[in-house]
């Protein structure tokens, strides 16, 4: 069946439909990743977005739903130049075009992504919408496309209600990490395989609480900090600041997130209650840039953003450069961040924005790309062992 890709300047690309049979209207952008589409499309951040793959071939290896990111797939619709339908894979549980349908995403294949790449690139982001009717009218089409907003998507992706984590207290007796958003995916593939156990070792977390706002949190957030021996509490977006300071853990964890930060606006004024206490915080992502507005910081909106698994960012303090697993089309405007709060801590290499912040007398300490990152990079999961410490300093252990 012919599937069409039409951008708000006009552009149509001509494709065959994959996924489910429905017509959506989405931000369009592109990830650069060459492994890991999984991950992408289990990856809350992308709600109200359709995601291009660069990388020209998908779904070689299949699904493997132990690898799961959440419990569902989030971007409106999906975007590849080939979409492999026999996939080989010992642990491949469906198709990608399986999946795609259990999860109600539709999408294009066929067209040429590095043509579509470019776009993005040169004229900056922009919504789109993938269709099958071939008597589409571009008159009536690009009105709703211009339109379109991605709107509050963190109240959509959030959890609907706390729920806890307990650390691993030793990874060779107890296996995996347990809990119920690490086993979610799990859940999901019916049984079929248990959730292979976190290859972290270091668990000088232990005794430590972590409570962690879920703004559309990625499962490897929590599993990352409860392999190294922490208990973790997962808390809805809109949890007043109150309740968590009334819990009285020893750090607090901001998660990754769609959207624009300064859609949440209820959720900045309950952070910097968070800021103004003396717990230690790490964020992530959308965490990193809530902060930062809380704290009378600002933000704008990049070109094209960062999405993908080969960003190189520069540690201030060090000189040490890592490669990044991002995904964001917002960033803190360093030209309003005021020096008494905060500092830089890492700058993106190739193009000097920022990728982190350390705050002023505060433990505070905020990153834009991922340090949990799964299939990886896995250079600055140090991050986590950071926090760690920072934590057992705060409470004398």
């Amino acid at each position: 069946m012919k599937a069409f890709l039409i951008l708000e300047d006009g552009t149509v690309f001509e494709g065959t439909h994959i996924g489910a049979r429905k017509e959506i209207i989405s931000e369009i952008v592109f990830n650069t990743s060459m492994a890991g589409y999984l991950e992408v499309l289990t990856d809350p951040s992308y709600a109200g977005q359709a995601v291009c793959m660069t990388y020209p071939l998908i779904g070689n290896y299949g699904v493997c739903t132990e690898d799961m990111e959440s419990g569902k797939a989030w971007p409106d619709g999906f975007i590849v130049r080939e979409l492999s339908r026999i996939p080989s894979n010992f642990r491949c549980d469906m198709t990608i075009q399986e999946f795609l349908e259990k999860n109600e995403v539709p999408g294009i294949a066929g067209i040429d992504t590095r043509a579509l790449t470019k776009i993005l690139r040169e004229k900056g982001t922009m919504n789109g919408m993938i269709t099958t009717n071939e008597a589409y009218q571009l008159n009536e089409i690009i009105p709703k496309l211009k339109a379109y907003t991605t709107g509050k998507v963190v109240e959509i992706v959030t959890c609907e209600n706390k729920y806890e984590i307990k650390g691993s207290r030793d990874l060779s007796e107890n296996g995996p990490v347990s809990g119920s958003s690490c086993f979610k995916a799990a859940e999901y593939a019916e049984g079929k395989r248990e959730k292979k156990p976190s290859m972290v070792k270091n668990l000088n977390g232990q005794g430590l609480r972590v409570a962690l706002l879920d703004f559309g949190a990625k499962d490897n957030i929590a599993r990352s900090l409860a392999a190294r021996g922490c208990d973790v509490t997962v808390y809805p977006a809109l949890t007043p600041a109150e309740e968590i300071i009334e819990s009285n853990p020893s750090g607090i964890m901001l998660s990754n997130g769609p959207g624009d930060p300064k859609e949440c606006t209820s959720i900045i004024t309950e952070i910097k209650k968070l800021y103004d206490t003396d717990i230690p915080i790490f964020a992530i992502c959308l965490g990193h840039q809530l902060m930062a507005l809380a704290t009378g910081a600002d933000t704008f909106k990049m070109k094209y953003g960062h999405r993908g698994g080969n960003h190189p960012v520069k540690d201030l303090a060090t000189g040490r450069v890592y490669i990044s697993s991002q995904n964001h089309g917002y960033v803190v405007d360093m030209d309003k961040l005021d020096p008494k709060v905060a500092e830089p801590a890492f700058i993106n290499v190739n193009d000097g924005t920022n990728e982190g912040l350390s705050y002023t007398g505060k433990n505070i300490f905020t990153v834009q790309f991922h340090p949990e990152a799964c299939p990886g990079p896995q250079d600055s999961g140090y991050l986590f062992d950071r926090f760690i410490t920072m934590m057992k300093a705060k409470s004398n252990m």
